[in-house]
């Protein structure tokens, strides 16, 4: 199936805060949260310049991962589904069940969503990355499992405290 029927397929059943993983065939995965109408709320890419974007286009194509991880600009963005760049053979589905939490109330999830929505962070991968900031707007805690050696289920404090303290300087 290709990416544009699954982007289509998911909408269709995925509901407002849901985790939206899309899984790369190298073993990684983007991660989102569904912000319905076929939308997700993800690290994106930084506003760019043409030289920029093209070396980034030119990176994706050597190292099939998602050039925000290689430059680390990123820009926290709803876009619909099907406009997420992801590399060939990359497969999208609902992941709600993979981090040992439950889901916030949906207005504390609207919440943070409003509150980290257009801010720009830089991306590292161990500690502030996009499994952190969806983990984060669904449960409060940004949690990543993906990364080899880390215990499974485990709070990134750090990248906790930078979305919380966003969301707080939001609030006030």
């Amino acid at each position: 199936m290709d990416y544009k029927q699954q982007a289509e397929d998911l909408a269709s059943v995925a509901q407002f805060g849901d985790l939206v993983e899309f899984s790369y065939p190298i073993g990684y995965s983007h991660w989102g949260v569904y912000d319905g109408d076929g939308h997700v709320v993800h690290f994106g890419v930084a506003d760019e310049g043409h030289l920029k974007k093209m070396f980034r286009n030119s990176l994706q194509t050597v190292f099939p991962l998602c050039g925000d991880l290689l430059i680390g600009d990123t820009c926290i963005r709803r876009q619909r589904l099907e406009d997420v760049t992801v590399p060939n053979g990359s497969h999208i589905m609902i992941t709600n069940n993979r981090h040992a939490r439950k889901p916030s109330a949906e207005d504390e999830i609207r919440l943070r969503r409003d509150a980290l929505l257009g801010k720009e962070l830089a991306y590292e991968l161990f500690s502030l990355n996009c499994e952190h900031f969806a983990t984060f707007v669904r449960f409060g805690e940004a949690v990543c499992n993906q990364i080899p050696g880390k215990t499974k289920n485990v709070e990134c404090k750090s990248a906790t405290e930078v979305f919380q303290k966003i969301v707080t300087e939001y609030n006030s």
